[in-house]
């Protein structure tokens, strides 16, 4: 499982000029599910995100959670993360988790965020959706659940 996690001040999903999905400050995450993903993966994923200290304490210092902040999150399905460029001009997906699995691991991940009681929106799986956001720093961390990164 990958994801892209940005701080943002804001974001908005959109599909079919509806919003789906809105927040303040808080974390976008473009969530990624292999073919090989697991619960095990979700939990690392869960854990990660609810405690990665990218906000900044009274001393300007990267040190508080979006649970410190109570913070919002907003989870976009994206199996593009799983492309592998690394032959050719044209990305491979075969490392991208079957749509079946995929949803059922990306919606399991959704549930445990939202169990952490912090408030949570999301975009529609496999869907084309429009994502906008205020990157707040910008800062952006890449995680990996096999911890390639």
């Amino acid at each position: 499982m990958r994801a892209v996690v940005q701080r943002v001040s804001k974001a908005e999903v959109l599909v079919d000029n509806i919003s789906l999905g809105q927040i303040n400050k808080g974390l976008l995450i473009l969530l990624g599910v292999a073919e090989e993903d697991t619960e095990t993966d979700i939990n690392y994923m869960v854990d990660k995100t609810l405690n990665l200290r990218i906000f900044e304490d009274e001393n300007e210092k990267m040190n508080l959670s979006v649970l410190d902040i109570e913070g919002e999150v907003l989870v976009i399905s994206q199996f593009t993360l799983h492309g592998d460029a690394r032959k050719g001009r044209r990305p491979s997906f075969s490392k991208a988790g079957n749509p079946q699995k995929a949803e059922a691991l990306y919606n399991q991940y959704i549930q445990q965020l939202k169990n952490s009681g912090i408030r949570v929106e999301s975009g529609r799986f496999a869907a084309y959706m429009e994502v906008s956001l205020v990157n707040d720093g910008p800062v952006t961390i890449l995680l990996d659940s096999t911890k390639l990164f």
